[in-house]
């Protein structure tokens, strides 16, 4: 049963014979670990962690405790990602101690814009707490509308552990892209400038919110920032240059297993939706149903055998029975990191952290809300249609130079909390 070509179906198969070939390259690395270990077969889904975990612990002997010397809480949000958005889009932040505040872990602070007027309010809240629901995540207390001449007031929550009282509060590196992410999220709902709250800041689809807090996690590893907010607790000393290249390469390792079993989801997502209700009702049987999934992957190339999807046809409660609604948009994740990574490399090849970007971003992008048509916000953005070049090689599936050097692509890509 043939799939329909469309925007979702199309970036997603542009990957597959990079992902294929990142898969077979891996599981031969696996395979001999497994033989330097003395056994004489080859790895299945079930070892593959075990190898692949000892195999990045050989190769980046990364210790995790040793980074997080390096990013302190309050320097991370005033001297990393306040500093980022002072230079890329001229904001400025006043600590408040004088509004009321829902819990006493909550930070609050005035936001100004680039012209010194009071651009909105801004609580972050970043401890785990008992009565804390997980994750991270943005919303707004009040949304950006003309019609009611609100301004935003935005917070910020993650779970980062409690620091015991009277020690420094260190971060996690993955907590310190987290506040990058989240902050983008708030820039989304501070820049509204819509007239209905329906409309205004992150109240965008599915496959286009996430989008924009993903840039800004670049900005969490810029020379410029990095340097500003990355000092060690004790020492004062800049977090070393290798130590990022180690964090780095570490986080494009196994994206063959990594990456691979989300795209097959994805693609797997897009098959079943794919389906007529006559083509759907012919499927009546569990025996039907792998059929139909094994023959929907292995003819786009994919090894599910070493790579299963992340969630099997019986279990993807996300397409099936989850109220939140993914069917046919499951694809939204790797749409929405094709579209950062391509930014991303529209902000480098444009000079990087600078506030003819930053206005140019916020114009284009981060100000429109839900008003247009996010294919064309994107092209008004970057002037060209999206690439999936720079993904592939941000996860490893191609080589930077092999990006560096491709064309954009001929063919078309086509509740306010967000996490």
């Amino acid at each position: 049963m043939a799939l329909g070509k469309g925007p979702g179906v199309d970036f997603m198969e542009q990957m597959v014979p990079a992902l294929a070939a990142t898969q077979r390259r891996e599981a031969e690395m696996l395979n001999a670990a497994i033989a330097a270990d003395g056994g004489d077969y080859d790895v299945k889904p079930w070892d593959w962690y075990r190898y692949a975990n000892k195999i990045k612990a050989e190769q980046y002997d990364l210790d995790e405790d040793a980074v997080m010397e390096y990013f302190q809480l309050d320097k991370v949000l005033e001297d990393g990602v306040f500093y980022m958005a002072e230079k890329l889009y001229g904001l400025t932040f006043e600590r408040r101690t004088d509004l009321p505040v829902y819990h006493p872990d909550v930070w609050t602070y005035t936001v100004f814009d680039r012209d010194g007027s009071e651009l909105g309010l801004f609580y972050f809240d970043p401890f785990q707490r008992p009565s804390k629901r997980g994750g991270a995540w943005m919303s707004n207390f009040v949304d950006q509308s003309d019609l009611y001449g609100t301004k935003p007031v935005i917070y910020n929550v993650l779970n980062i552990p409690k620091a015991p009282e009277g020690e420094t509060q260190l971060v996690s590196f993955d907590w310190v892209n987290t506040t990058f992410h989240e902050f983008g999220h708030a820039l989304h709902g501070f820049f509204a400038d819509q007239r209905y709250e329906s409309l205004s800041g992150t109240a965008t689809a599915r496959d286009f919110v996430e989008y924009p807090s993903q840039v800004h996690e670049m900005w969490a590893t810029w020379p410029s920032v990095l340097s500003n907010y990355a000092k060690h607790y004790e020492t004062g000393e800049t977090i070393p240059d290798e130590l990022i290249e180690k964090i780095e390469a570490a986080a494009k390792f196994n994206q063959g297993y990594d990456f691979g079993e989300v795209v097959e989801a994805a693609l797997l997502d897009m098959k079943w939706s794919a389906l007529s209700p006559e083509e759907a009702a012919a499927i009546d049987t569990p025996e039907k149903v792998d059929a139909f999934e094994r023959q929907s992957l292995e003819e786009l190339g994919l090894e599910i055998d070493l790579v299963p999807p992340r969630y099997r046809s019986t279990y993807f409660n996300h397409i099936f029975s989850s109220p939140s609604g993914y069917s046919a948009g499951y694809y939204s994740y790797l749409w929405t990191e094709m579209l950062d990574r391509d930014s991303r490399k529209w902000f480098i090849d444009n000079g990087g952290l600078t506030r003819e970007n930053g206005d140019h971003y916020r114009a284009t992008v981060l100000s429109r809300g839900g008003t247009m048509d996010y294919f064309e916000m994107f092209e008004n953005f970057a002037g060209r249609q999206p690439d999936v070049t720079p993904m592939l090689a941000a996860r490893g599936l191609i080589d930077g130079d092999e990006a560096a050097d491709s064309e954009v692509s001929d063919g078309a890509l086509p509740e306010t909390t967000v996490e």
